[in-house]
Order: structure tokens, then sequence, then C-alpha cells
């Protein structure tokens, strides 16, 4: 797809996903469309006073097969495009959009551009779709500029009227078009009669250094949800897998964890072994506050890093991130105390 000679300039990266599905006219089945014609089904894209390029992956990946190698790729896109384009949209499925999102944000340090990830619940062919509202306003808000300078530089989530920063966005629901909350911080833009940003809230320290892409991350990591009757072998079995460096635990409220000697015993095993534990809680929305509760006093004091009010989905992908960025523990320890890239309060 290619648009007129514009002032702004946009980058359409189309992964895979729900929304870059139509049907098949000979089998009635659903299959990627070509994004070189995408304006066949947005008619309206024709209508943007921008430039639109778009690049496909082929073959399209289903979000459920995300993983490293894949953020790693759209990075690549990004890093080669950058200087060429004011704006980035990338299309992608719903199951892990908030995964994707979350990594790009440590990946992109100094990013000064516009990241807008989107997608739909319904085929982009499907006359009842919301893809084509999603991919509509993705584009509007990765132009918006005031002063020849991106209103949101920085990795969100564009789905159902809100904008929301990416490494602090989760999936809701499967069923609704309101697909995806932000739990615990404001949305950046609101959408209805007319686009209003919460400017307040957006990052808005725009570098002027270079953009430097990170690309190595280290997988050996683990979550484990706790749950009422959790036993010793599963706790055991977990801990024990073969290079596990970092691990999760997704505990009760504010960050409560059963207070069994063999459950400390089991955590202060592996954190002497040199491992690293964050605690994150399985609410929906709040934050860890260990030593709130007698219940996470313990953990505190085993050496357990509070999550604060990351999501699960930020937690995987910055663990990933510094496992793979950093060599020491102590590094490895200061990036999860600290908001690399707006994920923490």
């Amino acid at each position: 797809m290619k648009g007129k000679k514009n002032e702004t300039k946009l980058l359409i990266i189309y992964t895979g996903g729900t929304i870059g599905m139509v049907h098949d006219p000979v089998t009635g089945s659903l299959v990627p469309i070509d994004f070189r014609y995408i304006s066949q089904h947005v008619p309206e894209l024709k209508k943007f006073g921008h430039d639109l390029y778009s690049v496909s992956f082929d073959p399209a990946i289903d979000s459920s097969n995300i993983d490293p190698a894949v953020w790693i790729r759209m990075a690549v896109i990004i890093e080669e495009n950058y200087d060429r384009y004011d704006g980035f949209v990338i299309l992608h499925g719903t199951d892990t959009m908030a995964y994707s999102a979350s990594a790009l944000s440590f990946m992109l340090e100094n990013l000064a551009k516009p990241v807008i990830f989107t997608g739909s619940q319904l085929p982009i062919g499907l006359l009842r779709t919301d893809g084509k509202e999603n991919l509509i306003t993705a584009i509007e808000i990765a132009a918006a500029r005031e002063q020849k300078r991106s209103y949101v530089p920085e990795v969100c989530i564009y789905f159902d009227n809100k904008l929301s920063r990416g490494n602090r966005t989760t999936k809701l629901s499967a069923e609704h078009f309101d697909a995806f909350s932000s739990p615990n911080y404001p949305f950046l833009a609101e959408v209805g009669l007319h686009l209003k940003y919460n400017k307040g809230y957006i990052d808005a320290q725009r570098s002027s250094r270079k953009l430097v892409v990170h690309k190595d991350f280290d997988t050996n990591v683990a979550i484990l949800k706790l749950f009422p009757g959790i036993n010793r072998n599963f706790v055991q079995s977990v801990l024990g897998t073969k290079g596990l460096k970092g691990l999760i635990i997704e505990t009760f409220g504010s960050g409560n964890a059963p207070t069994y000697d063999w459950f400390i015993d089991e955590l202060q095993k592996f954190l002497k072994k040199g491992g690293i534990i964050l605690n994150v809680t399985q609410c929906h929305g709040g934050s860890v506050e260990m030593g709130l509760y007698e219940t996470s006093r313990h953990l505190l004091a085993a050496g357990v890093i509070s999550g604060r009010d990351i999501t699960s989905e930020a937690s995987v992908t910055k663990l990933m991130y510094l496992l793979g960025r950093y060599q020491t523990r102590e590094e490895v320890v200061k990036g999860l105390n600290t908001s690399l890239a707006g994920e923490i309060s």
C-alpha cells in the first residue's frame, strides 16, 4: 500500500491476527489478506492525508505463536525504517498483544515516535468488524503531531476507543470489543466525537538521542500462580526446572502467600542459588505491598522483589529482557526495581 507524497509517512506492520483475515471466495475459509491492497477493504484510508506504506509477515503469525524471535523481527523493521517514517502501526493478534507491546517498550530505547499496536475481535472482511475503526484511529493517533513532534512517542495499544500504554495493558475479554484494560494507569487517549489525549500521562520526554534496539532475551523464566492447596512437589518441580534463572510469583491480594515453612524453604533455596523471584499480584488491579500483612513479610525477608503494580505481561517480558541484557544478578535486580518505560508507578 502506498499513498501520495504527503508530509506524514507511516508504516503499517502486519504480523498476523484476526484483523487481517477475509473470507476466501472459493473455500469460504478465513485467509490473510495482502496488505498491499488493504484500501480495498478499508476504502476510508484513501481519505487520509498521509503516506501509508505497509510490510507484511509472510506467513502471517498467529498470536499464540509469538515469541522473542518475533519481537526482535518487529523491532528490527522499526529500526531499519525509523528515519523514514513518522510513526508505526503494528497489526497483531489480540491474545498476546500486551506481551508484544510490553516487550517492545523495553527494546526500543530512546523511542521518540509512536508505535501503536492494534487488532480486532472480528476479521476485517466481516461486515460487523471492529477492525476498521481500530485501524483507522490507530493510524490517526500514529500520525498526530504538534510542531512536527509526535503526540504519543511511546509503545501503545489502541483498541475500542481507548489508547493505553503498552506495558500497562492486559487482555480482559475474549468476547467483547472492549477487550483490553489498563488497570493501574489512566488511558492515554479516549475516542468519542473527539479524540481526547490525556497529556498529563503521556511520556513527553522525547529523547533526542539515537534509537537503540535491544535484541537479547533470556527465556529461562517461569510463572508460579499460587492457589489454595498448592503442594510442595509442584513448587519443587517449577523451581527445579533446568536452567531457571527468574521466577514470577503471582500472589494473592497485595502480595500475600502461604506461610508454610516448606514454601519459604523452597524459595530460599532458589534464591541462594542466585535465582531471582519477582512478586506480582494475581488481582486484575492494584499493587504488591510486601510487609503490609504478615503473609507477605516472610517473602520480603527472604529477598523476594516487589513487582509493585506491574502487569503479568510486562513482568515476564521485562524479566526476559533484563536477563538477556545484563550479566550480573545485581543489575537485573536494579532493573526490576526501576521503571524503565513507565511500566511501574
